[in-house]
């Protein structure tokens, strides 16, 4: 297991983290939550993402700040009731999410990682974005939100605590991925809940067979 050190900050969060998932936290608009982080946020992804992750290359897969997703729970593709597990067609599912107790980490073929990198402080991220290189075999996917939530930390701050544009963090990632050439990366940045980029996926080792000196950013569409 990759042992991540945080800074004060970060393991700080991870406490108050804990605290809105067994307290349920309040929002900005006045209203309080109780279910913290249930949702599956894969799952508006899935159709983007079943194109790379079902492969026969990908069999395991680690759900990294994995909330309160269920890979074997139905419905996850509403028109057939297939589970996660199922639409995907991956054999084992690790989740690893600290602010449930949840510290098992294991190298997978893929790893998962949605709508967390926000969450983090910033000074921690150069260092968790290489663990999550690190953890992978295969295909890295990263959904990240830039914008606010509506939910508050429960010291009144905003729980998305990074809030940076898509190319700050393709360049984040970009600077991990030189150092894992075979590894497949899907970036996803969020703008809001219905609209943002996904940019081309790519592997750095491709940067390395062009024939001029300039490597591109690589395009994006929007959702």
């Amino acid at each position: 297991m990759s042992n991540l050190k945080l800074s004060k900050q970060g393991n700080e969060l991870i406490k108050l983290y804990e605290e809105m998932v067994i307290s349920g936290y309040n929002r900005e608009d006045g209203l309080i939550v109780e279910n913290t982080y249930n949702s599956f946020e894969l799952q508006k992804f899935r159709n983007l993402c079943k194109e790379h992750m079902s492969n026969h290359s990908i069999k395991t897969v680690l759900d990294y700040g994995a909330g309160g997703s269920d890979w074997d729970a139905p419905d996850f593709e509403p028109t057939n009731g297939a589970s996660a597990k199922q639409f995907f067609d991956i054999k084992k599912v690790t989740s690893f999410e600290p602010s449930r107790s949840q510290m098992e980490k294991l190298e997978s073929d893929c790893v998962v990682c949605m709508d967390v990198l926000e969450h983090i402080f910033i000074t921690d991220i150069p260092n968790l974005v290489d663990e999550l290189f690190s953890l992978t075999k295969n295909l890295l996917v990263i959904n990240v939100a830039f914008y606010n939530a509506k939910a508050l930390l429960p010291n009144g701050e905003n729980p998305h605590i990074t809030v940076r544009g898509p190319d700050w963090w393709k360049g984040v990632i970009d600077s991990k991925a030189i150092n894992y050439p075979e590894i497949k990366v899907l970036l996803i940045c969020s703008q809001d809940w219905n609209n943002g980029v996904v940019f081309e996926p790519f592997k750095s080792k491709d940067w390395h067979s062009a024939n001029k000196y300039f490597v591109q950013q690589g395009g994006w569409i929007e959702f």
